[in-house]
């Protein structure tokens, strides 16, 4: 199997030329060379995400073809997979194996019928070695993303040394990858600048967090609900609906209104229209899509994060907190204080398109690709 190309090279273009004629030479014919491939990008459905990368690559001028190696289009199909794959596998007799040799499968043959000049993987972790053989035995340039902390992903140190270059969005992991020199590089997600969400929306009273449940963001919601915040929360997680419960295999729901799950330009809206919209990570050193998406609306963020310096400035393009009285404060805040919460959702929105929009993150990826 072909292992990634050594870091800081630019792919496939050899030796930089000397002279600033020469250069100016090479710079064309490095564009020309970008602008002529066919790209196939092999991606997990997770909110449409796929949507907006494909974007940004045909904006830079490439031809996209979307491979989206999880998604069950119609409810037939969905009931099958949670009958066949999911079920199982909750009540402790799958392994997913199956699902993961008909996922490779069908990547495979993704790729035959494209016939890319060069893959972009996103995640990619439910697809079998085979998948990266095919890659590597048809020569093919590639670069993988990975949007989690590699320990929540099923792939093993083995796999991950041989699919090279890399990008990831925790810092962790590539300074790790880094010490086993691999090809790697660290790459923030991103903001969907050219999703249409509709003409503005009144401000609402209320604060509110699109995503999933997890334990430390139920203790924040219900703690905000219980010192008298008007909190609302988005999700599968969190919504009572019969079809919710069914779908997450749960009956219990936190004491907190909780709306069904809304798709990306719903989301959009209500981050924008909210009085303060929460993000939440948890034990993710990456940061969260949310991140960039709730400064990219122009939305009051609140972020249990402190590490956000050279991403966004605390204080002036987001606000974080560190504990739970703060974050009280700073909601009652949000709600008082139109001046500042205004200041703050203007310089979200500029820093945002001016440095964290897909078009930039795609931009590091055609780079990081390998040519050989």
């Amino acid at each position: 199997m072909v292992v990634g190309q050594a870091r800081g090279r630019v792919a496939g273009l050899g030796p930089r030329p000397r002279g600033a004629r020469a250069a100016r030479a090479h710079r064309r014919h490095r564009e020309r060379r970008v602008t002529e491939r066919r790209v196939l990008l092999v991606s997990p459905a997770f909110h449409g995400y796929h949507g907006a990368i494909a974007a940004s690559l045909e904006a830079r001028g490439h031809t996209v073809v979307r491979h989206v190696y999880d998604q069950h289009l119609g409810m037939a199909r969905r009931v099958g997979h949670q009958i066949r794959h999911e079920l199982p596998q909750k009540v402790g007799v799958g392994s997913g194996r199956r699902l993961g040799r008909e996922q490779t499968a069908a990547a495979i043959e993704a790729v035959r019928d494209t016939r890319p000049d060069a893959v972009v993987v996103v995640k990619g972790d439910a697809l079998e070695p085979s998948f990266w053989e095919h890659l590597s035995t048809a020569g093919l340039p590639r670069v993988t993303w990975l949007y989690d902390e590699v320990r929540r992903t099923r792939y093993t140190p083995e796999l991950l040394s041989e699919i090279g270059p890399l990008a990831t969005y925790s810092i962790l992991d590539d300074e790790a990858f880094n010490e086993l020199g691999w090809d790697t590089r660290y790459l923030p997600l991103a903001f969907d600048h050219r999703l249409t969400i509709g003409p503005a929306r009144p401000r609402t009273k209320h604060v509110t967090f699109v995503g999933a449940r997890y334990p430390s963001r139920q203790f924040a919601l219900e703690s905000l609900a219980a010192a008298g915040v008007p909190v609302r929360a988005y999700g599968r997680d969190w919504s009572s609906h019969p079809v919710d419960r069914l779908r997450t295999w749960s009956v219990r729901r936190p004491d907190v209104t909780g709306l069904r799950d809304v798709d990306r330009a719903t989301a959009y809206r209500v981050m924008a229209s909210s009085t303060a919209t929460l993000n939440l990570h948890g034990d993710q050193d990456g940061f969260t899509m949310r991140t960039f998406e709730a400064a990219g609306v122009g939305a009051l963020q609140i972020v249990d994060r402190t590490d956000t310096a050279g991403l966004y400035r605390d204080g002036v393009e987001l606000v974080a907190f560190t504990s739970l009285e703060e974050l009280v404060d700073l909601c009652h805040r949000a709600a008082s204080d139109a001046e500042w919460a205004e200041s703050i959702r203007a310089a979200a929105r500029e820093r945002t398109l001016a440095e964290h929009t897909f078009d930039h993150r795609v931009a590091e990826l055609e780079a990081a690709w390998d040519t050989v």
